[in-house]
C-alpha cells in the first residue's frame, strides 16, 4: 500500500475494524517514511459470470431493478426490495465462491421473492425459467397453491393436553 502523501510503499497497520457487516475492513495505517496516517478500505469482490462469459461485480442495485420490474403494480415497498437484495447477496456470498454464475443469482432471488409476493414471483420465474406455455404457468401456480395449503410445522400446536 503506497502512502498517499509521499508514495512510500512501506506502512504499518495501526488499527483494523470490520465495517458493512463484515463485508469490508477499514485499516488505519502509518507511513514508515513520513509518519503520516491514512485510511484504507478492503472489500471482497463478488463477481457474477453472465451466460456470455463476461464477468462483472455483483450489484444489489441490479437485483432491485430486475425484481422491481416483476413487482410493477404490486404492493411491494422499496424497503422490501432492498431487504430482498440484501438476502440475495448474503445467500450468494455464503457459497464462499469469489465468482458465481448469473443463474445462481436468479435462483437466490426466487425463494425470497416467492415469500414477498407470489404474483411478482410468477412474473420473474416466467422470464427466468423461460416459460413457454400456459401449462408452465399452471404447473407453477399449482405448486404455489400446494405450499399455501400445507400446514406450517413451526405452527404445530398440540391441543390434546
Amino acid at each position: 500500500m503506497r502512502c498517499p502523501y509521499c508514495r512510500c510503499s512501506e506502512s504499518r497497520v495501526v488499527d483494523s475494524r470490520e465495517v458493512d457487516d463484515g463485508q469490508s475492513i477499514r485499516r488505519r495505517r502509518s507511513c514508515q517514511e513520513c509518519s503520516r496516517r491514512f485510511t484504507t478500505v478492503e472489500e471482497t469482490v463478488l463477481a457474477v459470470t453472465k451466460r456470455s462469459g463476461v464477468s462483472e461485480p455483483f450489484s444489489r442495485d441490479k437485483v432491485v431493478r430486475g425484481v422491481r420490474r416483476a413487482c410493477q403494480g404490486r404492493p411491494v415497498s422499496e424497503d422490501a426490495l432492498a431487504l430482498l437484495a440484501q438476502q440475495v447477496e448474503e445467500t450468494v456470498r455464503s457459497s464462499g465462491a469469489a465468482e458465481i454464475p448469473s443463474h445462481e443469482v436468479g435462483l437466490a432471488i426466487l425463494r425470497p421473492l416467492r415469500e414477498l409476493d407470489p404474483v411478482a414471483y410468477l412474473r420473474f420465474a416466467s422470464v427466468y425459467r423461460s416459460f413457454e406455455s400456459v401449462a408452465d404457468f399452471e404447473r407453477e401456480i399449482e405448486l404455489l397453491r400446494a405450499e399455501a395449503t400445507e400446514p406450517d410445522p413451526s405452527q404445530n400446536l398440540d391441543i390434546s393436553s
